[in-house]
Order: structure tokens, then C-alpha cells, then sequence
């Protein structure tokens, strides 16, 4: 049996949560890698204050992630000269909030996180990720 050592344990950090950001990119099916070629992925502890107001959350622990940028159904399959890349971010405090208070594993958390801010990459509504979801779960 492996003993843990409780009292060197630390929350995830930044670095951690990036590491299973890239994993789960990483382990994605190759065409849909490919289709989020070049998106940066952005690891804070919470979104900012004015993301928080723009999106009317009553709290800077109610947004897990956020994609920002021009996506794909939008055109950004070529870059203009002087845009901004895109970004997934991702906001560690609400996601060990949410994971502290859910029984979920927190990769299963950042992998479902990440997945759907890829899924604003291409273009799809808050409506037809969770219609998605839905049907996945109902085929299951």
C-alpha cells in the first residue's frame, strides 16, 4: 500500500492545470487538433473584472473558461495581419471550486472545460454544445 503525504500536498497550480490542458488537447481525435491549430491556451486564476461585467456573471467563480478571439466559422481559418491570436482560457480558482464541489475526477473538469471553449473555436452556441452533450449522453 502507498503512503501519501498528505501535508506536502498543494492545490493544483497554473503550470498544473496548463499540463492538463495540453493533454487533453493533445488527445484529441488529429482533425480536430489540427482545427485548433495555433490556439493559445491561457492558464489565470480568475477571468478578469471587466470579463466578469461584459458577461454579466454575478461572480469571477462562475466562468470556467472563456474563448476569445475570431473563430473558425468566422474566418479566422487565415489570419489577418495584426490579429490577435486565439485563446482558450481557463480560470484555475472556479475550476477547484467547481471540482471541490462536484464528484468528478479535475482532469474530467478541464478536459470537458477545454473542449467546450474549442467547441467556440469552431464556431458552435453555448445551445448546440449542450445539444451535443445531450445526445452523447443519451446514446451512452
Amino acid at each position: 500500500m502507498t503512503t501519501i503525504d498528505w501535508a506536502a500536498l498543494a492545490a493544483p497550480s497554473l503550470a498544473d492545470l496548463e499540463a492538463i490542458a495540453h493533454e487533453t488537447l493533445f488527445g484529441l481525435p488529429l482533425s480536430l487538433r489540427e482545427l485548433a491549430d495555433g490556439v493559445v491556451i491561457q492558464i489565470d486564476d480568475f477571468p478578469t473584472e471587466e470579463v466578469v461585467r461584459e458577461l454579466g456573471a454575478e461572480s469571477e467563480f462562475d466562468l470556467l473558461g472563456l474563448f476569445t478571439g475570431i473563430g473558425l466559422a468566422q474566418g479566422a481559418a487565415v489570419a489577418q495581419t495584426g490579429q490577435m491570436p486565439n485563446v482558450i482560457h481557463l480560470y484555475r480558482r472556479p475550476i477547484l471550486d467547481y471540482w471541490a464541489e462536484h464528484e468528478e475526477t479535475l482532469g474530467a473538469i478541464v478536459a470537458h472545460v477545454m473542449i467546450h471553449e474549442i467547441g467556440h473555436h469552431f464556431g458552435l452556441s453555448d445551445e448546440d454544445m449542450e445539444a451535443l452533450e445531450e445526445k452523447a449522453a443519451a446514446e451512452a
